[in-house]
């Protein structure tokens, strides 16, 4: 362990660029769900906003003109609620404004209740390489107090689907500390997972959320604090037995399958935000600055908006003293950490703005070593503790 380096700053330098494009609708919205997913209207408007997502790329395309985006992420929402034929007119266009790194990770989450085999390899012809399945559980009686609209064999049957289409990338949600959750229901519901084979893993503890139904009315018989840290220590267990590195809090991947999309926002990347709530922020080097940009949230306001300069409800350059903390936030979610220079490049900041170090390293939460920081055992363990020293 060394002291933390006193080297010069350097300028903000550019990272890897990204894009999200949010989908807003679903069949039913959970009541555990805090994004902005809205239940589906009688005849969804997959013409009109596509228009609008392409419009929304043309108006932040000058800020990031000539960069290769490296992973595109359609989120919701449900985003295998649109046709196969809408996702492949949105890549289309992505593509004729973008140039995409040849590996490109472009991922479409999908609810094994709204997936289909002909619209799973028509998702795979438009471009798309990664599927990502919102499992939750296998346990029928659990996903149904979770509101969930498929059961466990719809689940299986959905990841045969996507393997028949041609998909070799797949990441599964699964929840864990679930109403009347036991260790032994939580490692059948991991088992079952593990048989499907998938390259990815997002394994978290169901938390309830503000503005939830759950968080009104929390439902009964949730695991306490010390039954939840021991399903979720025999989980963690159980996926490093099955050969899934744990290289960020709740994520586990197969060797080479990390994620490109969510390393990039955890690296403090670049990333255009599309659609009903998306969020961007990209690095302008000319100015010296980094800029944050929020879409219109409600599906309808955001489809009225007469243009793409009316369907912005956010847009504001980070204050250089709020970028330490934004970079910690995402970083230190890693069990890797990070090498300072990326710190300095990404930030623009010197290593002295990292005042929490010095407190973080007496109190054990971090460890430096070689020019670079990564979270202790102890550190990851009060995640929320160490990150607030910022």
């Amino acid at each position: 362990m060394s002291a933390i380096s006193s080297e010069p700053v350097g300028a903000l330098s550019l990272p890897p660029l990204s894009l999200y494009i949010h989908l807003p609708w679903c069949v039913r919205k959970c009541p555990y769900c805090d994004f902005n997913s809205h239940q589906r209207p009688q005849v969804l408007p997959e013409s009109a906003y596509v228009d609008a997502l392409l419009g929304d790329l043309d108006h932040d395309l000058p800020a990031v003109y000539g960069r290769p985006l490296v992973s595109i992420f359609f989120g919701g929402g449900t985003p295998s609620l649109f046709s196969a034929r809408s996702i492949g007119a949105i890549l289309d266009g992505v593509r004729s404004r973008f140039r995409l790194r040849p590996s490109a990770e472009i991922t479409l989450e999908t609810n094994p209740g709204a997936a289909e085999y002909d619209r799973l390899e028509g998702y795979r012809e438009a471009g798309v390489n990664r599927l990502s399945f919102g499992v939750q559980s296998f346990d029928d009686a659990m996903l149904k107090r979770l509101g969930r609209i498929h059961g466990g064999d719809e689940a299986r049957a959905a990841v045969r689907a996507a393997r028949a289409a041609g998909f070799d990338n797949l990441n599964l949600d699964l929840m864990y500390a679930l109403p009347g959750q036991t260790p032994t229901m939580a490692a059948a519901d991991l088992d079952a997972a593990l048989e499907l084979a998938p390259e990815h893993l997002s394994y978290y503890h169901l938390t309830l959320e503000p503005n939830t139904v759950f968080a009104a009315r929390p439902p009964s018989g949730l695991p306490d604090e010390e039954l939840a840290a021991d399903i979720e220590a025999q989980g963690h267990e159980r996926l490093a037995r099955a050969g899934f590195e744990h290289y960020e809090v709740s994520a586990f991947a197969r060797t080479d399958r990390r994620s490109v999309h969510n390393l990039n926002y955890w690296r403090y990347g670049d990333y255009l935000g599309i659609g009903a709530g998306a969020h961007g922020k990209w690095t302008d080097l000319a100015e010296g600055s980094i800029r944050r940009r929020v879409r219109q949230k409600v599906p309808r306001l955001y489809l009225d908006a007469p243009q793409a300069e009316s369907r912005i409800s956010e847009d504001r350059w980070v204050p250089p003293e709020d970028r330490p903390f934004e970079f910690m936030l995402n970083a230190l979610r890693l069990h890797e950490g990070f090498p300072f220079r990326d710190f300095t490049a990404r930030t623009g900041q010197t290593l002295a703005a990292l005042d929490g170090h010095r407190e973080a390293l007496r109190r054990g939460l971090i460890e430096v070593e070689d020019g670079s920081v990564r979270p202790t055992e102890l550190g990851r363990r009060f995640l929320n503790d160490l990150i607030n020293l910022y």
